[in-house]
């Protein structure tokens, strides 16, 4: 959204929030809207009428499948099924094309389970983030009814977004021509369309987006624009074993939220992935102070059918231990994009979302069980978070790194270390399955 409609946002803005972290935006703060506006009315042009929210007729969803299809040609992966101690990775160029990067919104983002925000943002009725991955704009809310609801944020009438950053909002008012939608999406305000022909007021709602809660998180299911594709598993079907140990290890403990932190990295999206799923093979050379408090001799993975699991007994141990990693740390990627990391008294999340085919941006979202003798503790909390941002501070060295590299003309595919890359294999052939798939 522009500068220009956001500040127009905001001299109708009521009441405002900080904004959502999941905006794809830089991390700034900007204004947030709340509108109100009436029901539909003869005077509006007698465009009432019973709500059902429907799909555009357009497949649009079609259409940039096709359109990715017929631009991209995917250099072949000739060891994709070949066992680990033979395999090559992946041809550089699915980390340096944007045509590549077109192929995966379709085949990967908009077929899978997006973490697009957390519970918290939207805890009461009118609560709404809004949000984007790639070309996808999306704004979650929280209906009167007590339901979250997901939605293209994307005007029925001219393709403007109705609603920007975080808020608390009674409806959503187009900032172009005043189209105003009620908290389910229902079309319910649209002046000066005398004349109009062919046109029903409960086929114009805002495009609906599935969404499900998992824990403290909310997840959006990107795809479906046309409605006729299947229904995808849920969440914790998606999840799988993973789930389960996650929620063993405390996921859905009542955690508090304690801080979210964006990186952009100028990397493919693939490469933080991969830095995370070498089986910790880096973290003795790049991050010697993690090291110092994993036991890197316990260190084991565990590959999952849309997951993997990497666990670490600790050094140090114990509830009043002033080291942040506790007994042990379970670190869970689930495909596509999603990185979970249960550790001591903490719980971080680190969601992965492409921005170009060489730039990339990292949500953290940092919580804490309150229960934790040090929890109150301003300094011991600082300096864990702290602790954290230095490994992503070398993470981000190695990864822009290796883009430079990905683009060197020296460089065509690299190889695996069999004994602790097999979750980096695991990933890449979930996405080569991905995008050799049929549209």
């Amino acid at each position: 959204m522009s500068r220009a409609l956001c500040a127009r946002f905001a001299r109708r803005t009521l009441h405002s929030l900080p904004r959502a972290p999941y905006d794809g935006l830089p991390v700034t703060t900007q204004p947030r809207p709340l509108v109100h506006g009436r029901s539909l009315s003869k005077a509006d042009n007698s465009l009432s009428g019973t709500f059902s929210v429907q799909s555009t007729r357009f497949s649009t969803r079609a259409r940039a499948t096709a359109a990715a299809s017929d631009d991209c040609v995917l250099e072949p992966w000739p060891t994709s099924n070949k066992p680990i101690e033979e395999a090559f990775t992946p041809p550089a160029s699915w980390y340096t094309r944007s045509d590549v990067l077109r192929l995966e919104e379709t085949n990967v983002f908009q077929r899978t389970w997006q973490c697009v925000g957390r519970v918290d943002q939207v805890a009461n009725p009118g609560d709404y983030f809004t949000g984007s991955v790639l070309r996808t704009r999306f704004v979650v809310v929280r209906g009167s009814d007590n339901v979250v609801r997901g939605f293209h944020n994307v005007c029925r009438h001219h393709a403007a977004a109705v609603a920007c950053g975080a808020g608390k909002a009674d409806n959503f008012q187009c900032p172009y021509h005043g189209w105003t939608y009620a908290l389910d999406g229902r079309l319910s305000k649209a002046t000066r369309l005398a004349g109009i022909k062919n046109f029903k007021a409960k086929d114009y709602g805002l495009v609906p987006i599935q969404v499900e809660i998992w824990g403290s998180f909310v997840f959006a299911y990107l795809g479906g624009v046309t409605g006729e594709e299947a229904t995808p598993p849920s969440v914790s079907e998606w999840f799988g074993e993973a789930g389960r140990v996650l929620v063993d290890a405390g996921a859905h403990d009542p955690l508090r939220h304690v801080r979210t932190k964006v990186y952009e990295v100028n990397c493919n999206w693939k490469v933080v992935c991969d830095n995370y799923l070498d089986g910790g093979y880096h973290v003795p050379i790049a991050h010697p102070a993690l090291a110092d408090g994993l036991d890197m001799a316990s260190y084991r993975n565990t590959l999952l059918p849309n997951a993997s699991l990497q666990t670490s007994a600790a050094t140090d141990s114990g509830e009043d231990s002033s080291s942040r990693l506790g007994d042990a740390a379970v670190y869970a990627f689930v495909y596509p994009n999603i990185m979970i990391n249960r550790y001591g008294p903490w719980m971080d999340t680190n969601i992965v979302f492409p921005i170009t085919a060489d730039r990339c941006r990292v949500v953290f979202d940092y919580f804490l069980d309150p229960s934790h003798p040090s929890a109150s503790d301003p300094t011991w909390v600082e300096s864990s978070l702290a602790d954290s941002h230095q490994v992503q501070v070398e993470d981000t060295q190695l990864c822009e790194e290796v883009q430079m590299g990905l683009d060197s003309p020296a460089y065509g595919a690299g190889r695996y270390a069999p004994t602790v890359e097999g979750p980096m294999l695991h990933f890449h052939q979930q996405l080569h399955q991905s995008l050799t798939q049929e549209a």
